[in-house]
């Protein structure tokens, strides 16, 4: 079965060759890791295993900015658990191994091999990993056949599965030949996500609850929203509306409600921050054409004149986030937030638990698979606003910048769900500690 999986990786790859060329030789953005991931071959501390001695290692893996994110309160707490474990982390994208160097400085960072069979064989002989974390379920076929055939246990941590990718692993089942049978435990967000795995016939399945609710700031005057604030010029008592991960026509229906906005609120502050970075320069020539005043996050450095002191009748009152990284504490600006990726039905949403944390008047449109049990939770507590559509966007955003009371009603109501949920990255932990056993590590106290 895994040379059949190598040849329909092959045949993608044929496929997508011509847009990764037209991306490199055109675009000039050639993708990052292209070789490693296509060998395995893994550089630094972790890829030297023998000079680590009996230590085990637990090889952590994010696809992306959002699960690095996550990552980070569970390795913090993890190392401190279990301080004889080395720890390392892979990720998939540009963006998220950036990130990851970022916030893992002191750790081993690289790119996740592709699922071919030599370039698992290659990574997991150079890492030597004891222990497998895959957050939210980036499962690999090739991958973890590889690790159980050399006695790697593989947990997956904070696991999702929608109805519908639910439904998509059904039908390859007989391609994956038994893949969920060999994990050894999955942490999943609720008891649906659960029993999609138990029956995709994985063996040990337990509820854990959302790690995203432990790793938000709650704090509004944490260091990184009030630099933000300080860079952009914005005071702790401005109007501020943030539409956040937007993809897709979200931004131009941003611009054209904020236009109309203004009417009522001339000192209305938005900040948009496009999910993806290689649209951050056609957001900008969409701004450039609209004739209003807006600053590029990526323009401003900390000593520079802010785009808000002082602020004449048609100045900067927008800002354009074109950096990566920034929207947690951005969020913590907003007295009302928009999460994209929610409108068109392709995404399924962006994460709604950060704003909440805040205590921001949270609106997002009708597609949000991607955090079902989130959007349901906070709809039964009447603390965030799901809209239908572009008309029901901007009402909902213009009412809301009217009623003062009724946002803070809403952001208070969020915020103390969000402190309700927390606790999932201690049960997490306690699950990983009962996987490895008494005898696999000195565990502090």
């Amino acid at each position: 079965m895994r040379y059949l999986l190598n040849l329909i990786y092959l045949a993608v790859w044929l496929c997508l060759t011509p847009w990764l060329c037209w991306q490199a030789c055109v675009r000039k953005k050639p993708v990052r890791g292209l070789f490693a991931k296509w060998l395995g071959h893994m550089r630094g501390p972790a890829a030297s295993a023998s000079d680590r001695g009996h230590r085990p290692l637990a090889w952590f893996h994010g696809v992306s900015v959002g699960e690095i994110h996550l990552l980070r309160q569970v390795i913090t707490r993890f190392r401190t658990r279990f301080p004889d474990w080395q720890c390392a982390v892979s990720t998939t994208t540009a963006t998220g191994f950036d990130e990851a160097r970022k916030h893992f400085a002191d750790l081993d960072v690289f790119f996740f091999p592709f699922d071919f069979t030599w370039a698992v064989n290659n990574a997991l002989r150079s890492i030597q990993p004891t222990l497998v974390v895959l957050s939210e379920g980036e499962l690999w076929p090739n991958f973890i056949r590889a690790a159980k055939k050399q006695g790697i246990k593989i947990a997956v941590i904070n696991a999702r599965m929608s109805p519908r990718s639910a439904r998509r692993f059904r039908m390859f089942r007989w391609l994956l030949a038994g893949v969920f049978g060999q994990l050894d435990w999955i942490g999943a967000q609720n008891d649906e996500y659960r029993q999609h795995y138990e029956m995709l016939g994985a063996p040990r399945v337990v509820t854990t609850g959302n790690i995203k609710y432990d790793g938000v700031s709650t704090d509004r005057a944490n260091p990184k929203t009030q630099a933000l604030r300080d860079l952009l010029g914005i005071s702790s008592d401005a109007l501020v509306w943030v539409a956040g991960s937007t993809q897709e026509p979200e931004e131009a229906l941003a611009i054209d409600i904020y236009r109309r906005a203004r009417a009522a609120h001339p000192e209305l502050r938005l900040i948009l921050v496009p999910r993806h970075p290689e649209r951050f320069d056609e957001v900008a020539r969409m701004l450039e054409r609209s004739g209003l005043g807006f600053a590029r996050r990526s323009l401003l450095t900390p000593g520079a004149p802010s785009p808000a002191t002082p602020l004449p009748e048609e100045e900067e009152r927008i800002v354009l986030v074109d950096t990566i990284g920034e929207l947690s504490a951005i969020w913590g600006m907003a007295d009302v937030a928009f999460v994209g990726g929610s409108l068109d039905g392709k995404r399924g949403g962006q994460n709604m638990i950060e704003p909440s944390a805040y205590g921001a008047a949270v609106v997002f449109g009708p597609f949000t698979w991607n955090f079902k049990q989130t959007v349901a939770d906070l709809l039964a507590r009447d603390a965030a606003v799901q809209v239908q559509n572009a008309v029901d966007l901007e009402s909902a955003v213009l009412r809301l910048l009217n009623d003062s009371t009724e946002r803070k009603r809403l952001g208070a109501a969020a915020r103390a769900f969000v402190l309700s949920q927390q606790g999932a990255t201690a049960r997490t932990l306690d699950e990983l500690q009962t996987l490895l056993g008494p005898n696999k590590s000195k565990i502090a106290a």
